[in-house]
Protein backbone atom coordinates (compact mmCIF):
# COMPACT_ATOMS: atom_id res chain seq x y z
CA UNK A 1 0.00 0.00 0.00
CA UNK A 2 1.45 3.39 -0.86
CA UNK A 3 2.45 5.76 1.62
CA UNK A 4 -0.07 8.54 2.40
CA UNK A 5 1.60 11.84 2.65
CA UNK A 6 1.12 14.51 5.52
CA UNK A 7 0.80 18.29 4.72
CA UNK A 8 2.16 20.92 6.64
CA UNK A 9 1.03 24.73 6.74
CA UNK A 10 3.74 27.25 6.33
CA UNK A 11 3.35 29.21 9.47
CA UNK A 12 2.12 32.73 8.57
CA UNK A 13 0.82 31.56 5.37
CA UNK A 14 -1.75 29.47 3.46
CA UNK A 15 1.09 27.39 1.55
CA UNK A 16 0.01 23.68 2.85
CA UNK A 17 3.04 21.77 1.28
CA UNK A 18 3.63 17.87 2.00
CA UNK A 19 5.82 17.11 4.70
CA UNK A 20 9.03 16.00 2.05
CA UNK A 21 9.38 18.04 -0.73
CA UNK A 22 11.02 17.22 -4.05
CA UNK A 23 14.63 19.26 -4.52
CA UNK A 24 15.44 19.51 -7.98
CA UNK A 25 18.70 20.36 -7.97
CA UNK A 26 20.07 17.22 -9.43
CA UNK A 27 17.96 17.47 -12.15
CA UNK A 28 19.65 20.29 -13.42
CA UNK A 29 22.40 17.64 -14.77
CA UNK A 30 25.42 19.68 -13.57
CA UNK A 31 27.72 18.74 -10.82
CA UNK A 32 25.48 15.94 -9.87
CA UNK A 33 27.53 13.81 -12.38
CA UNK A 34 27.18 11.57 -15.38
CA UNK A 35 24.35 9.92 -14.90
CA UNK A 36 21.86 12.72 -14.78
CA UNK A 37 19.32 11.41 -17.24
CA UNK A 38 16.49 13.71 -18.42
CA UNK A 39 13.62 10.79 -18.88
CA UNK A 40 14.91 9.54 -15.48
CA UNK A 41 14.20 13.18 -13.93
CA UNK A 42 10.64 13.53 -15.35
CA UNK A 43 9.80 9.92 -14.42
CA UNK A 44 11.22 11.34 -10.69
CA UNK A 45 9.16 14.31 -11.05
CA UNK A 46 5.97 12.40 -11.93
CA UNK A 47 6.67 9.70 -8.87
CA UNK A 48 6.51 12.41 -6.88
CA UNK A 49 3.42 13.81 -7.71
CA UNK A 50 1.61 10.25 -7.59
CA UNK A 51 3.30 9.73 -4.18
CA UNK A 52 1.15 13.34 -3.04
CA UNK A 53 4.59 15.81 -3.04
CA UNK A 54 3.19 18.85 -3.92
CA UNK A 55 5.83 21.11 -4.12
CA UNK A 56 9.02 21.80 -5.95
CA UNK A 57 12.17 23.57 -5.04
CA UNK A 58 14.00 24.74 -7.92
CA UNK A 59 16.45 27.39 -8.21
CA UNK A 60 18.11 29.66 -12.00
CA UNK A 61 21.73 28.56 -10.67
CA UNK A 62 20.49 24.54 -11.28
CA UNK A 63 22.08 23.60 -14.19
CA UNK A 64 21.69 27.38 -15.40
CA UNK A 65 18.37 26.71 -15.91
CA UNK A 66 18.15 23.69 -16.67
CA UNK A 67 16.27 22.09 -13.61
CA UNK A 68 13.65 24.92 -14.25
CA UNK A 69 12.81 23.26 -17.82
CA UNK A 70 12.81 20.13 -16.74
CA UNK A 71 10.18 20.46 -14.16
CA UNK A 72 8.12 22.62 -16.21
CA UNK A 73 8.39 19.77 -18.89
CA UNK A 74 7.53 17.50 -16.30
CA UNK A 75 4.40 19.01 -14.65
CA UNK A 76 2.81 20.44 -17.44
CA UNK A 77 -0.50 21.68 -16.58
CA UNK A 78 0.01 20.35 -13.01
CA UNK A 79 2.47 23.45 -12.24
CA UNK A 80 -0.67 25.92 -11.59
CA UNK A 81 -1.59 22.89 -9.06
CA UNK A 82 1.81 22.53 -6.77
CA UNK A 83 3.49 25.07 -5.12
CA UNK A 84 7.01 25.80 -6.76
CA UNK A 85 9.44 27.45 -4.81
CA UNK A 86 12.37 28.88 -6.79
CA UNK A 87 15.32 31.43 -5.50
CA UNK A 88 16.64 34.82 -6.75
CA UNK A 89 19.67 36.56 -6.65
CA UNK A 90 22.75 34.45 -7.87
CA UNK A 91 24.32 36.36 -10.94
CA UNK A 92 26.87 34.45 -13.04
CA UNK A 93 29.95 36.12 -14.59
CA UNK A 94 30.39 36.42 -18.73
CA UNK A 95 31.42 32.84 -18.76
CA UNK A 96 28.76 31.27 -16.33
CA UNK A 97 31.60 29.55 -14.06
CA UNK A 98 31.05 31.91 -11.18
CA UNK A 99 27.95 32.46 -9.54
CA UNK A 100 27.91 35.47 -7.11
CA UNK A 101 24.87 36.68 -4.62
CA UNK A 102 23.54 40.22 -6.57
CA UNK A 103 20.90 41.49 -4.61
CA UNK A 104 20.38 44.79 -5.73
CA UNK A 105 16.60 45.89 -6.71
CA UNK A 106 17.46 45.74 -10.39
CA UNK A 107 18.58 42.04 -10.39
CA UNK A 108 16.17 41.11 -8.22
CA UNK A 109 13.39 42.36 -10.65
CA UNK A 110 15.25 41.05 -13.40
CA UNK A 111 15.98 37.64 -12.03
CA UNK A 112 12.37 37.52 -10.91
CA UNK A 113 10.67 38.19 -14.46
CA UNK A 114 13.22 35.40 -15.96
CA UNK A 115 12.30 32.96 -13.45
CA UNK A 116 8.18 33.56 -14.19
CA UNK A 117 9.25 33.34 -17.77
CA UNK A 118 11.12 30.13 -17.76
CA UNK A 119 8.48 28.45 -15.22
CA UNK A 120 5.32 29.72 -17.37
CA UNK A 121 3.94 30.79 -14.32
CA UNK A 122 2.09 34.19 -13.94
CA UNK A 123 2.74 34.10 -9.90
CA UNK A 124 5.44 32.14 -7.96
CA UNK A 125 4.30 31.01 -4.80
CA UNK A 126 7.10 31.27 -3.27
CA UNK A 127 10.93 33.46 -3.86
CA UNK A 128 13.95 33.03 -1.92
CA UNK A 129 16.59 34.80 -2.15
CA UNK A 130 19.52 32.22 -2.70
CA UNK A 131 22.45 33.34 -0.50
CA UNK A 132 22.62 36.54 1.48
CA UNK A 133 24.41 39.11 -0.28
CA UNK A 134 27.59 39.29 -1.64
CA UNK A 135 27.74 42.95 -3.06
CA UNK A 136 26.74 45.17 0.15
CA UNK A 137 23.34 46.29 -1.44
CA UNK A 138 21.51 47.33 2.19
CA UNK A 139 19.16 44.29 3.34
CA UNK A 140 16.32 46.87 3.18
CA UNK A 141 16.77 47.89 -0.41
CA UNK A 142 16.53 44.09 -1.35
CA UNK A 143 13.67 43.13 1.20
CA UNK A 144 11.97 46.31 0.01
CA UNK A 145 12.24 44.97 -3.87
CA UNK A 146 10.63 42.02 -2.80
CA UNK A 147 7.86 43.31 -1.15
CA UNK A 148 7.00 45.23 -4.20
CA UNK A 149 7.05 42.48 -6.41
CA UNK A 150 4.53 40.72 -3.73
CA UNK A 151 2.64 43.45 -3.84
CA UNK A 152 2.49 43.81 -7.95
CA UNK A 153 0.99 40.12 -7.49
CA UNK A 154 4.15 38.52 -9.66
CA UNK A 155 4.95 36.59 -6.23
CA UNK A 156 2.75 35.01 -3.17
CA UNK A 157 5.51 34.71 -0.18
CA UNK A 158 9.27 35.28 -0.13
CA UNK A 159 11.72 34.03 2.19
CA UNK A 160 15.65 33.32 2.62
CA UNK A 161 17.71 30.83 2.19
CA UNK A 162 21.40 30.15 4.05
CA UNK A 163 20.71 33.24 6.48
CA UNK A 164 22.77 33.32 10.13
CA UNK A 165 20.58 33.98 13.26
CA UNK A 166 21.15 38.07 13.47
CA UNK A 167 20.44 38.43 9.84
CA UNK A 168 17.53 36.40 9.73
CA UNK A 169 16.32 38.35 12.88
CA UNK A 170 16.87 41.45 11.11
CA UNK A 171 15.14 40.90 7.72
CA UNK A 172 11.73 39.73 10.30
CA UNK A 173 11.91 42.70 11.85
CA UNK A 174 11.71 44.82 8.04
CA UNK A 175 9.42 42.55 5.67
CA UNK A 176 6.93 39.80 5.98
CA UNK A 177 9.67 37.21 5.46
CA UNK A 178 7.60 33.60 5.22
CA UNK A 179 10.35 31.35 4.90
CA UNK A 180 14.15 30.25 5.93
CA UNK A 181 15.31 27.39 3.70
CA UNK A 182 18.73 26.11 5.59
CA UNK A 183 21.02 22.97 5.76
CA UNK A 184 19.71 20.40 8.83
CA UNK A 185 20.66 16.98 8.58
CA UNK A 186 21.89 14.04 11.37
CA UNK A 187 25.59 15.40 10.62
CA UNK A 188 24.55 19.40 10.14
CA UNK A 189 22.78 21.02 12.49
CA UNK A 190 24.13 24.55 12.80
CA UNK A 191 20.33 25.56 12.86
CA UNK A 192 20.44 24.40 16.48
CA UNK A 193 23.01 26.76 16.88
CA UNK A 194 20.92 30.29 17.60
CA UNK A 195 18.46 30.03 14.28
CA UNK A 196 16.05 27.94 15.49
CA UNK A 197 15.93 29.90 18.33
CA UNK A 198 14.80 32.68 16.14
CA UNK A 199 12.47 30.63 14.62
CA UNK A 200 10.77 29.94 17.37
CA UNK A 201 11.54 31.64 20.05
CA UNK A 202 11.95 29.72 23.70
CA UNK A 203 8.73 29.22 25.49
CA UNK A 204 7.22 29.56 22.23
CA UNK A 205 4.24 26.96 21.88
CA UNK A 206 3.40 24.87 19.06
CA UNK A 207 3.29 25.87 15.39
CA UNK A 208 1.78 28.47 15.68
CA UNK A 209 3.96 30.55 17.11
CA UNK A 210 6.51 29.79 15.18
CA UNK A 211 7.76 33.55 13.53
CA UNK A 212 8.86 31.98 9.96
CA UNK A 213 8.44 28.44 8.36
CA UNK A 214 11.75 26.33 7.67
CA UNK A 215 12.57 24.29 5.17
CA UNK A 216 15.04 21.81 5.60
CA UNK A 217 17.33 20.59 2.85
CA UNK A 218 20.47 18.71 2.72
CA UNK A 219 18.41 15.93 5.35
CA UNK A 220 20.42 13.36 3.48
CA UNK A 221 23.67 14.87 3.34
CA UNK A 222 23.68 14.63 -0.24
CA UNK A 223 23.39 11.21 -0.23
CA UNK A 224 25.51 9.94 2.53
CA UNK A 225 22.73 8.71 4.88
CA UNK A 226 20.82 6.77 2.34
CA UNK A 227 23.00 3.58 3.32
CA UNK A 228 24.09 3.43 -0.58
CA UNK A 229 27.77 4.29 0.44
CA UNK A 230 29.69 1.07 2.64
CA UNK A 231 33.23 2.38 1.87
CA UNK A 232 34.71 6.61 0.08
CA UNK A 233 33.36 6.42 -3.11
CA UNK A 234 35.04 7.79 -6.27
CA UNK A 235 33.23 10.58 -7.71
CA UNK A 236 34.28 11.53 -11.31
CA UNK A 237 34.63 15.61 -11.16
CA UNK A 238 31.42 16.39 -12.75
CA UNK A 239 29.87 15.65 -9.41
CA UNK A 240 30.13 17.98 -6.73
CA UNK A 241 30.76 15.58 -3.44
CA UNK A 242 33.89 14.38 -5.01
CA UNK A 243 35.13 17.91 -3.25
CA UNK A 244 32.90 17.10 -0.33
CA UNK A 245 35.00 16.07 2.81
CA UNK A 246 32.05 13.90 4.52
CA UNK A 247 33.24 11.90 1.79
CA UNK A 248 36.66 11.09 2.02
CA UNK A 249 38.52 10.08 5.27
CA UNK A 250 38.67 10.42 8.19
CA UNK A 251 34.87 12.40 8.15
CA UNK A 252 33.10 9.14 6.01
CA UNK A 253 34.45 6.47 9.13
CA UNK A 254 33.14 9.28 11.70
CA UNK A 255 29.65 8.80 10.25
CA UNK A 256 29.84 5.08 9.09
CA UNK A 257 28.47 4.11 12.26
CA UNK A 258 26.11 6.39 12.42
CA UNK A 259 24.50 5.47 8.82
CA UNK A 260 24.98 1.79 10.01
CA UNK A 261 22.72 2.55 13.01
CA UNK A 262 20.51 3.55 10.52
CA UNK A 263 20.69 0.59 8.37
CA UNK A 264 19.66 -1.59 11.15
CA UNK A 265 17.31 0.23 12.48
CA UNK A 266 15.38 0.58 9.28
CA UNK A 267 15.67 -3.31 8.78
CA UNK A 268 13.95 -3.83 12.11
CA UNK A 269 10.86 -1.11 11.11
CA UNK A 270 10.94 -1.99 7.30
CA UNK A 271 12.21 1.19 6.06
CA UNK A 272 14.86 2.58 3.96
CA UNK A 273 17.96 4.49 5.90
CA UNK A 274 16.93 7.47 3.73
CA UNK A 275 13.21 7.54 5.09
CA UNK A 276 14.74 7.45 8.58
CA UNK A 277 17.02 10.55 8.35
CA UNK A 278 14.32 12.92 6.38
CA UNK A 279 11.98 11.74 9.13
CA UNK A 280 14.16 12.39 11.79
CA UNK A 281 14.99 16.32 10.25
CA UNK A 282 11.24 16.68 9.57
CA UNK A 283 10.26 15.85 13.30
CA UNK A 284 13.19 18.66 15.05
CA UNK A 285 11.30 21.69 16.68
CA UNK A 286 11.67 24.43 14.07
CA UNK A 287 11.12 22.67 11.06
CA UNK A 288 8.07 22.56 8.57
CA UNK A 289 9.38 20.88 6.12
CA UNK A 290 12.05 18.60 4.79
CA UNK A 291 13.60 19.07 0.67
CA UNK A 292 15.00 15.69 -0.60
CA UNK A 293 16.65 15.69 -3.86
CA UNK A 294 16.48 12.70 -6.33
CA UNK A 295 17.47 11.86 -9.86
CA UNK A 296 15.38 8.70 -10.35
CA UNK A 297 12.10 7.62 -9.22
CA UNK A 298 13.36 4.58 -6.95
CA UNK A 299 15.04 7.31 -4.61
CA UNK A 300 11.61 9.39 -4.58
CA UNK A 301 9.76 6.22 -3.12
CA UNK A 302 12.39 5.87 -0.65
CA UNK A 303 12.02 9.70 0.41
CA UNK A 304 8.30 9.75 1.04
CA UNK A 305 8.40 7.13 3.31
CA UNK A 306 9.57 9.04 5.91
CA UNK A 307 6.24 10.25 6.60
CA UNK A 308 5.30 7.01 7.92
CA UNK A 309 7.60 7.63 10.80
CA UNK A 310 6.75 10.95 12.40
CA UNK A 311 4.86 9.90 15.19
CA UNK A 312 7.61 6.95 15.69
CA UNK A 313 9.48 9.16 19.14
CA UNK A 314 11.15 5.69 20.02
CA UNK A 315 13.09 5.64 16.96
CA UNK A 316 14.55 9.12 17.63
CA UNK A 317 15.30 7.82 21.40
CA UNK A 318 16.99 4.28 20.19
CA UNK A 319 19.00 6.25 17.30
CA UNK A 320 19.74 9.68 19.68
CA UNK A 321 23.27 7.97 20.77
CA UNK A 322 24.41 7.13 17.53
CA UNK A 323 23.33 10.93 16.07
CA UNK A 324 25.19 13.14 18.86
CA UNK A 325 28.05 11.11 18.08
CA UNK A 326 28.47 12.94 14.42
CA UNK A 327 28.31 16.07 16.67
CA UNK A 328 31.15 18.29 14.82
Amino acid sequence: MATAMKYRTLPGTDLQLSAVGFGCWAIGERWWGDDVREEDSLAAVQTALERGINWFDTAPLYGHGRADEVLVKALGAKRHDVVIATKVGVRWDNEGMHAQSHLDPEWIVTDTEASLRRLRLDVIPLLQVHWPCERDTPLEASLEALTRLQEQGKIRYFGLCNYDAQSLARALELAPVASLQTPYSMIRREFENGLRDVVAPRGADGPAAQRVGVLAYEPLARGLLSGKFRAPPRFPDTDLRARDHRFQEPAFSRIRPLVRALELVGQRVDVPPAALAIAWVCTRPGVSVAIAGAKRPAQVEQNVRAVELLSRHRLWEALAPHVDACRP
